[in-house]
């Protein structure tokens, strides 16, 4: 069996999702995992499915008729067989605060100097209770490696946060859902 990972972008309407599904379920496909979303009219997601390896050209081919249909862009990647990083702990992270241009580039940057992975992320912009203005929320998991002081990456990450004048909380992570 093959493990594909799809990436897929449309103009959101109805009987995008079976459209997606048919021809994985046509091939002898299984729907694994999902992240989808409505994101500022257009449904965007990621997938992952196991496929008869002999059925990959033909349900490939099952995407690129999808696209020339106009329904959905899709995107096909053969998943990595990279081993996960045995010696590495996982730690979450949820950060809330007035939105400002380069929230993410700054943590990102914090944790990629110091070779953390981000295995999740998700974001969202909403509007502040009191005030209405727009407030930013990010909570992600993160891969820390072995070797580093868990504390150091903690300080470092709230004095960005002090200096972003944002809310950053960690907490213990489960391992995300393999796949």
């Amino acid at each position: 069996m093959a493990t594909l990972v799809l990436t897929v972008i449309g103009n959101d309407k109805s009987g995008l999702v079976d459209a997606l599904a048919e021809p994985i379920a046509t091939h002898g496909g299984s729907w694994d995992r999902s992240h989808m979303a409505r994101v500022a009219g257009q449904f965007a997601g990621l997938v992952v499915i196991s496929v008869p390896d002999g059925q990959v050209a033909a349900l490939t081919a099952s995407f690129d008729a999808l696209n020339a249909q106009g329904l959905l862009d899709v995107q096909v990647a053969i998943a990595s067989t990279a081993d996960e990083l045995p010696d590495s702990s996982l730690l979450s992270l949820h950060l809330v605060g007035q939105n400002r241009p380069g929230i993410i580039r700054e943590i990102s940057a914090a944790l990629a100097s110091r070779d953390v992975s981000i295995l999740e992320l998700e974001t969202d912009t909403t509007s502040a209770p009191m005030s209405g203005e727009p407030l930013f929320e990010a909570q992600a998991t993160l891969r820390i490696p072995a070797e580093l002081d868990q504390d150091d990456l903690r300080n470092v990450l709230e004095d960005i946060a002090n200096e972003m004048m944002v809310d950053l909380e960690f907490g213990e992570s489960s391992s995300p859902t393999a796949g």
